[in-house]
């Protein structure tokens, strides 16, 4: 039987527009960073897809070497968008990046137009697509000159290859340098990407989140949750199967300190008289600024994205609550 979406899914997921852009989020997305990959259970990515579209989530986060194997997640995607969402595809915002290493070989990492175009190329082919709704520089490359990247970006907006353009990780400098070159061709930059949690807060103090505001550029935050350690999962150990077990993952076994633990346990212990998780009062924490439009979640099975999305109806922050997390933040 094929497959169909509830039909409340427009009520249960607020949406928000993209700075002065007419794109909205939904102000929860679903990143495809892990577990879409090659090397993880299909059905259960199939099944996370589906429980988030039923229940309003209508962005997914894509980039040409999210897997393992690199280009494994636009594939799964691509398939199961074939099987399931494919009638849906104009409710979807389907975003990609290219920026980062792909690829052996001079074309294969970095922010030059050759990479740039041809990456999404290929991206299109692995998701069965004509056009991606979002496409980033995923990165500045200090090697490529800021102008050939806009000017790559600029080509794949007029060949309609992608309808709106962003970056991820520029510093405030470089955003509004990029933002003046797209301005020039005639085009808005509607969004940028940056890592933001209550344990990485950089775009607070070096001009970023400022910037974004000022231009009314969207911000959409990647590792809201902080790769797992703003969640209970943390609390007593490191269990076997987390991320920061893993030995080649991103999140390092040494990052979960004593001193870290700590401030987890005393975030818990708040979040529990929130009557809420720690993940769930992370997320919230995210949202809270009218400058952020989306918090990007990852998931390792359709009941996470659930339970990540009662973020959105838990009891709004008093000014003594968010002095007690900077409170114990700041603990060293």
């Amino acid at each position: 039987m094929a497959y169909q979406p509830a039909e409340n899914r427009y009520t249960l997921t607020p949406y928000k527009a993209c700075g002065a852009s007419g794109l909205k989020l939904p102000a929860i997305s679903l990143g495809l960073w892990h577990n879409f990959g090659g090397v993880d259970d299909f059905e259960t990515a199939r099944q996370m897809l589906i429980t988030a579209f039923d229940n309003g989530i209508t962005h997914f986060d894509l980039a040409n070497n999210y897997g393992p194997p690199a280009g494994s997640a636009e594939s799964n995607f691509g398939k199961i968008l074939k099987s399931d969402l494919a009638a849906y595809r104009d409710e979807l915002v389907i975003s990609s990046k290219a920026g980062y290493f792909m690829r052996p070989g001079p074309y294969g990492d970095g922010g030059s137009r050759k990479y740039l175009i041809s990456s999404l190329d290929q991206s299109l082919r692995r998701m069965g697509l004509d056009y991606v709704d979002l496409f980033y520089s995923h990165r500045p490359d200090p090697n490529t000159p800021i102008e050939e990247t806009c000017g790559a970006l600029d080509q794949i907006l007029r060949q309609g290859k992608a309808l709106y353009a962003g970056l991820s990780n520029y510093s405030a400098e470089g955003t509004r340098t990029a933002f003046r070159i797209l301005e020039s061709c005639g085009h808005r930059l509607v969004i940028h990407q940056p890592k933001y949690s209550m344990l990485v807060r950089d775009i607070e103090s070096n001009g970023l989140l400022e910037t974004l505001g000022c231009l009314e550029v969207g911000c959409i935050v990647f590792c809201p949750l902080a790769q797992g350690l703003l969640t209970d999962k943390y609390l007593k150990s490191i269990p076997a199967d987390s991320r920061a077990a893993k030995p080649h993952g991103f999140l390092k076994k040494e990052a979960v300190t004593e001193t870290l633990r700590a401030k987890l346990i005393k975030l818990n212990d708040l979040a529990d008289q929130r009557g809420q998780t720690l993940a769930q009062m992370a997320l919230q924490w995210a949202l809270r600024d009218g400058r952020v439009t989306s918090a990007l979640i990852g998931a390792s099975r359709p009941q996470q994205i659930l339970q990540n999305l009662k973020a959105l109806s838990g009891p709004a922050f008093s000014t003594d609550e968010l002095f007690r997390i900077d409170t114990i933040l700041k603990i060293s």
